[in-house]
């Protein structure tokens, strides 16, 4: 049974790094901590990393839901625990979170810890990227009959985040890919899940592997990263589209469309964290607490009152999610 969120155990202040997610004084003075001979390129590119954390925004006066972060996703020296960061989140005006699952381990991670706090529901998957080589090793169906059992859990309100990505994997790895996208749908549908999908550079294949093999009931593109064409199309079936950082990119013209063309009902917004820090934090870490920048730019963007979006986004998040509070 997961316990009620407690009160916030630090003092947070605006314009200033949540405590949890400061760096060792030795990162914040320049010297960067020595790597090690067991650290790979990414982890040592991640230790490299100017500016650390973002400050925390001034709070949402309407509290909002991430509804895609990796709380188990660390980025450079700084080790934060799941009630760190929801606390700081929380500071922020940001309510709860969804944690998501993208292969067997962090799938486990997220049925365990959904059951930690109350702020915290869960999805569970295999990412179109892993699908290919479980494939390959002949390991595939196993690994989606355990998604299949972690998925069962009340907490676990999701299948994610699963699709394709034909970005990282090419075409070879494509049938895997589908193969697996498919099961996840097939899963989705069979424990009346939400579907949480990454789709990278594969937007008319999502589409009609969704419409050949029938959605699940709720249906939401995570990273929403198509055009005001995707955007119509999502309107047209009722699927949820997921605003990330990277709507307030300069070069993100296409997103901005988007979300201008999308059904007010049908936006949501993410973190994606410890990825894609919206400006004007580009490039440094990201985590739950820093949405309200998001936010804000999608208000902007729409012409809409602060506290009206974000009452929209909490009763479109829960309308995907159910509530967080009921299991």
């Amino acid at each position: 049974m997961c316990t009620s969120a407690a009160a916030p155990r630090h003092p947070y202040t605006p314009g200033e790094t949540p405590p949890g997610y400061r760096e060792p004084e030795d990162t914040e003075t320049g010297e960067q901590p020595p790597t090690t001979a067991g650290d790979d390129d990414a982890t040592v590119a991640r230790r490299r990393r100017k500016g650390g954390y973002p400050p925390l925004p001034e709070p949402l006066a309407v509290p909002v839901i991430d509804n895609h972060t990796h709380f188990d996703f660390r980025d450079g020296p700084v080790e934060v625990s799941i009630h760190e960061a929801l606390d700081a989140a929380e500071a922020a005006g940001v309510r709860g979170a969804v944690q998501v699952g993208t292969d067997l381990a962090s799938s486990r991670f997220t049925a365990a810890v959904v059951e930690q706090d109350a702020r915290l529901l869960g999805a569970v998957a295999l990412h179109p990227n892993d699908a290919p080589l479980l494939a390959d090793a002949g390991t595939l169906d196993d690994a989606l009959s355990e998604i299949e059992q972690l998925a069962a859990g009340p907490r676990i309100r999701a299948l994610g985040e699963t699709g394709l990505d034909y970005f990282r994997t090419g075409e070879a790895g494509r049938g895997g890919q589908l193969a697996s996208f498919r099961s996840h749908i097939d899963i989705a549908k069979r424990l009346g899940k939400a579907l949480q999908i990454h789709d990278r550079e594969a937007h008319d294949d999502v589409v009609d592997t969704l419409l050949a093999d029938g959605p699940p009931e709720r249906v939401v593109l995570h990273c929403f990263s198509g055009d005001a064409a995707l955007a119509r199309i999502c309107n047209e079936h009722g699927w949820f589209m997921s605003f990330a950082g990277t709507v307030t990119f300069k070069n993100a013209t296409n997103l901005r469309e988007a979300l201008l063309a999308a059904d007010p009902g049908l936006v949501l917004t993410e973190t994606d964290a410890p990825f894609l820090t919206p400006h004007p934090h580009r490039g440094r870490p990201n985590a739950s607490y820093v949405l309200p920048n998001t936010v804000r730019a999608m208000a902007g963007i729409l012409g809409m009152d602060v506290d009206t979006l974000c009452a929209r986004l909490t009763s479109n998040t829960e309308a995907v999610y159910g509530s967080w509070n009921n299991a």
